[in-house]
C-alpha cells in the first residue's frame, strides 16, 4: 500500500500494533510527543522503536556526527550516512519508515547552561539516552523539574548479555556503576525524586580492548576522550526498552502489575 494513501498507510502501519494494545491506545500514541536526547547505540534504536509505533511527534537531540565506528551499533549509521549530523540522517530513516510522523532534529547539545532552551514542560515524556555524565545530570534534573515523565539509560557499554538489561526507579538499580555516580550526585545536590531508568547488572567486560580513542569524526572540535567499546544486540535492547516504557505508560499498561512512579520534583 502506498505511503500516499495517508487514511490507508496509517491504518495498515498500526494494525498490529492495535491488534495487542487496542485501538485507543494507538489513538492515544498518535497524540503523544516525546523529546529525546542522545541518539547513539540506546537513542537510535529508542527513536526508531516509537516511531514504528506509532508516536506521533518526535523531537531528536544530538550534536554529534556520524562516524564509521558508529555503524556497528546505531540505526542510522551507514556508508552513506558519515559525517552528516546524527540527528538529521536518523530524521531521514525516521521519516521513511512513517512519512506521517512529526520529527523534529535538533543538531544540539543539552547542558546545564543550554537547558532552558529545550522547553522540557510542552512534551508529554522525556527520554535521556546521553552519554556525558554532566549532561545527563543536567536534563535529569531539568526534566524532573518540569513535571514531565522521565525515562533514562544507564550504562550500556561493555556489557554483552542483553538478557541482563532491566528497569527499575534509579534508587533500586543494582550492579550498575553509572547508576551509583547518577544516585550519589543526585544526592550531593539535594534531589531525591524518583524516576525509572534502563540499566544492566552485567559487570562491565575487562580487557586491554575495551576502551579507545573517542569515535568523534575528525571535523568535530569537541575535545576527544576514552570510551568503552559497546554492542548492537545490547544498546538496541536498552534503546527498545526506553520505548517499551513510553508505550506502557500512554496506553496505561505496566509490566508484572507495577505502577511507576512520579519522576518530577515535588514543590
Amino acid at each position: 500500500m502506498p505511503a500516499d494513501d495517508s487514511n490507508g498507510f496509517r491504518a495498515a502501519m498500526n494494525d498490529r500494533t492495535a491488534l495487542v494494545l487496542g485501538g485507543e491506545a494507538v489513538r492515544r500514541l498518535t497524540e503523544t510527543s516525546v523529546i529525546l536526547f542522545g541518539l547513539g547505540g540506546v537513542g537510535s534504536w529508542c527513536a526508531e522503536a516509537l516511531v514504528r509505533t506509532g508516536v506521533g511527534a518526535l523531537t531528536i537531540v544530538d550534536h554529534d556526527a556520524v562516524c564509521a565506528s558508529n555503524i556497528n551499533r546505531q540505526a542510522q549509521a551507514d556508508a552513506r550516512s558519515i559525517g552528516l549530523p546524527k540527528a538529521k540522517a536518523l530524521k531521514t530513516r525516521l521519516e521513511a519508515i512513517n512519512p506521517h510522523a512529526r520529527v523534529d532534529a535538533r543538531v544540539e547539545r543539552f547542558t546545564a547552561e543550554s537547558a532552558s532552551g529545550f522547553g522540557l514542560a510542552s512534551y508529554d515524556y522525556v527520554i535521556d539516552a546521553i552519554d556525558s555524565v554532566d549532561d545527563k545530570l543536567a536534563l535529569i534534573e531539568t526534566a524532573l523539574r518540569s513535571g514531565k515523565t522521565l525515562f533514562s539509560s544507564m550504562g550500556a557499554a561493555a556489557r554483552t548479555d542483553p538478557t541482563r538489561v532491566h528497569t527499575a526507579p534509579i534508587g533500586k538499580t543494582h550492579g550498575c556503576p553509572l547508576a551509583r555516580t547518577v544516585r550519589r550526585r543526585l544526592k550531593y545536590s539535594g534531589i531525591t525524586a524518583d524516576f525509572i531508568c534502563v540499566y544492566s547488572d552485567e559487570p562491565a567486560t575487562e580487557n586491554e580492548n575495551n576502551t579507545g580513542e573517542s569515535d568523534r569524526c575528525e571535523n568535530d572540535d569537541v575535545h576527544r576522550r576514552r570510551i568503552n567499546g559497546s554492542l548492537v544486540q545490547v544498546t538496541a535492547v536498552f534503546g527498545f526498552t526506553l520505548a517499551g516504557l513510553v508505550v506502557l505508560a500512554v496506553s496505561g499498561m505496566h509490566t508484572n502489575g507495577r505502577s511507576m512512579p512520579e519522576s518530577r520534583i515535588s514543590n
